[in-house]
C-alpha cells in the first residue's frame, strides 16, 4: 500500500494538522488521541465562563440574604436610602440606572448607525480608514477619562449653555424643569452616549461592510438612489447585526460606574426633572461600599449589585431570543 500524502504546490510533504497520519506496521491509521485532547480542552474552557457567572449568582444571593429577608420585595420599591436608620431600598438606584441607560441609547443609536453609514457608503477611503480608527480609539479611552472629563469640561458647559437653553424653550415641561447645576441624570446618560457610541458604530460598520457589492450595484442599476439602496438594501440585509451592536452597547450602559459616578450628583431620590441629580446602582456600590460597615449595609449594597446582575442577565436573554427569531426570518425571506 502507498503512502497517503498530500502534496503542497511546492512539491514539499503537507501534513492536515488536524489529523496526524502515522504508519505502523505498513498499515495507515488516523490519531485520535489530540483530537481527544483538544475537545476536552475547548470543553473546559467553554464550561469556565457558566461556571464563573453561577459562582457569582450563588455569592451575590447568599450575601444579599439578610437585606431581602429584612425588607422583601419591598426594597425593590422603595427609594428611602438611610445608613443612619439602616433603611435601604433599591428604587431610587435602578430609576437612575434605566433613565441615564435610555437617554444614552437614544442619542448614541441614531448617532452610530449614521456614522457607520457615511463611513462605508459616503465617505472616501482614507476618510473612511482615518474616521474609523479614531473611533476605534475612542472605545479605548477608560472610562475614568469620560467621568472627568464630563465633571470638569462638560458639566459646566451644561450648566451655562445647555440646560439653561432647554429650560427657557421646553421648561413646561417636568423633566427640563429645575436649576440648571450640570451635573444630574442628563449629563449622565449623554456621557454614557459617548462612551457606547463608539462600540455600536464600528459593529455597525462592519455590518454594513459585510453586504455584498453585487446586491447595491443591482439596486443602483435599477434606478435606486442612494438613500434608497441605505434603507432598502444596507439596513434590511444587515438588520440582525445591527441588533446585536445596540444590544452591546445597552450592556456596557447599565454597567457603567466611574463615568457615571462623576457627572450624575450621586442622591438618592427619585425626580421628573432630568436636571435634578440622581445615582446608578454601579455608582452607589461605588461610592459606599468602602464605607459600609454594618452587616445590613453590606447585605443592602450587595442587593443592589444582584439586582445590576440579573438586569444584565436579563437584557443578555432577551438579545439573544430576539436575534434568533429575527435570525431565522431573516433566513426564511431568503
Amino acid at each position: 500500500m502507498k503512502k497517503s500524502v498530500l502534496k503542497a504546490d511546492t512539491g514539499k510533504d503537507f501534513t492536515p494538522p488536524l489529523r496526524r497520519v502515522t504508519q505502523i506496521g505498513g498499515q495507515t491509521r488516523v490519531s485520535a488521541r489530540g483530537d481527544t485532547a483538544f475537545r476536552w480542552l475547548t470543553f473546559a474552557c467553554s464550561m469556565f465562563v457558566p461556571l464563573v457567572m453561577l459562582a457569582i449568582g450563588v455569592d451575590l444571593i447568599s450575601s444579599s440574604i439578610p437585606a431581602l429577608k429584612q425588607f422583601g420585595l419591598g426594597f425593590l420599591f422603595s427609594d428611602d436610602w438611610n445608613p443612619v436608620t439602616q433603611s435601604f431600598g433599591a428604587a431610587s438606584s435602578i430609576f437612575g440606572t434605566l433613565v441615564s441607560t435610555l437617554i444614552a441609547m437614544a442619542i448614541a443609536v441614531p448617532l452610530s448607525l449614521a456614522i457607520a453609514l457615511f463611513l462605508v457608503e459616503l465617505a472616501p477611503p482614507k476618510i473612511s480608514r482615518t474616521v474609523g480608527t479614531m473611533i476605534e480609539l475612542l472605545a479605548a479611552i477608560p472610562s475614568i477619562i469620560y467621568g472627568m472629563w464630563g465633571l470638569f469640561v462638560f458639566a459646566p458647559f451644561m450648566a451655562n449653555y445647555v440646560q439653561p437653553l432647554l429650560g427657557q424653550t421646553m421648561g413646561f415641561l417636568p423633566l427640563f424643569q429645575g436649576p440648571p447645576m450640570g451635573i444630574g441624570i442628563l449629563t449622565a446618560g449623554i456621557i454614557l452616549a459617548f462612551m457606547v457610541l463608539p462600540f455600536i458604530s464600528a459593529i455597525a460598520r462592519d455590518v454594513f461592510q459585510l453586504v455584498p457589492n453585487v446586491v447595491k450595484e443591482s439596486a443602483f442599476g435599477m434606478g435606486a438612489t442612494t438613500w434608497e439602496v441605505t434603507y432598502k438594501v444596507t439596513i434590511p440585509y444587515g438588520l440582525v447585526g445591527i441588533v446585536g451592536a445596540v444590544f452591546l452597547g445597552l450592556g456596557r450602559a447599565l454597567g457603567e460606574t466611574m463615568a457615571v459616578t462623576f457627572v450624575i450628583g450621586n442622591a438618592h431620590r427619585i425626580s421628573a426633572s432630568l436636571f435634578s441629580p440622581g445615582n446608578t446602582i454601579a455608582s452607589t456600590l461605588a461610592n459606599e461600599f468602602s464605607e459600609a460597615t454594618e452587616p445590613l449595609y453590606i447585605s443592602s449594597l450587595v442587593a443592589l449589585g444582584l439586582v445590576l446582575y440579573l438586569l444584565t442577565y436579563l437584557v443578555q436573554v432577551v438579545s439573544q431570543m430576539l436575534l434568533r427569531r429575527m435570525y431565522r426570518a431573516w433566513s426564511v425571506g431568503l
